[in-house]
Formats: C-alpha cells, structure tokens, sequence
C-alpha cells in the first residue's frame, strides 16, 4: 500500500494484537489490488447493550483510484470475529471493482420462452 493502515480505537484501549491484525487483514487485501491508496479501520466498542452485552463494531474505508470502498455493519462480541467479517466483506467488495475494471462483469442471458403449442414431441 502506498499508505500505511491507520487504525482508530473508540471506547476500548488500543491493543498491539488488534493492531497487528487488522493490519495483517488489510495486507492480504493487496493481494486483489495493489493500487489500494488508503486503508483506515475504526474499533469502536459500544455501551453496554440490554441483550447482548457489548458488542464491537468495526468500520473499513478503503480508498482506491476512483473508488472509496466503506464496510460498516459489522458487529459481534469478539472483536476478532468482528474484524474478520468485516475484512471479508471488503475483500468481496474489492473483488467485484477488480472484476468491473478487468470487464470481467457476469451478463445474464435472456432466456427466450416458448409459446403454447412450440414444443418439439
């Protein structure tokens, strides 16, 4: 990358395991562009909710030439879970840009239906 990952922690103490793997996840996203300008990834941990505790939220905005990539419905209780999903939701994210850029973009045939009385017997 040609800028280093910047990651934010809200609510939660910054941790060096956190930090060594959300940086680790958003290595293995050049693997699928290696153009990636940006990465910044937000830890937040939430106030305690009434039925699941508190969860974490993480939040990734990628920037790429002519595209800003953003995840942001992550949740779980396990922060680790949490940034897992959500670098996998990038990674999916990242793949159809790449697709689209390479015009690898899937077209659906249209399918033509037969009329009453068209089958072959």
């Amino acid at each position: 990358m040609k800028l280093p990952v910047h990651i934010q922690f809200h609510g939660m103490l910054p941790s060096d395991s956190l930090t060594h793997s959300a940086t680790e996840h958003a290595h293995k996203l050049e693997a699928f562009a290696s153009d990636i300008m940006a990465c910044r990834v937000s830890l937040d941990q939430a106030e305690k909710h009434q039925h699941q505790g508190r969860p974490y939220s993480v939040r990734i905005d990628l920037t790429l030439p002519g595209h800003e990539l953003v995840v942001n419905r992550v949740q779980h209780e396990d922060v680790y879970v949490a940034l897992r999903e959500a670098f996998a939701n990038m990674k999916r994210q990242l793949e159809d840009v790449v697709r689209k850029r390479r015009g690898q973009v899937k077209h659906h045939e249209t399918s033509q239906f037969l009329k009453p009385g068209e089958l072959n017997e």
